[in-house]
């Protein structure tokens, strides 16, 4: 898997997710539990992560919408 996308914003993460979900690409989203262990201040980013396969079509859907700027680096990626 990959990282599509990493950041704090709780609104860019679900558009992100129904953006995926709507085009039938699978994700997960890492790191949504670590609020507990911050206390819930919403410092600590989210990642949402996607199959490599799905990385062009992922990334046309992030262009498309206009939130581009969100996704990570093709140098940041994860495997």
């Amino acid at each position: 898997m990959i990282e599509l996308i990493r950041t704090n914003d709780p609104v860019v993460i679900s558009f992100v997710e129904s953006l995926l979900r709507d085009a039938g690409i699978a994700f997960f989203v890492a790191d949504q539990n670590m609020s507990i262990m911050e206390g819930s201040l919403g410092i600590l980013p989210r990642r949402v992560m996607i199959d490599a396969d799905d990385r062009d079509a992922a990334r046309q859907l992030l262009k498309d919408a206009g939130i581009e700027h969100e996704a990570r680096s093709d140098d940041m990626k994860n495997a």
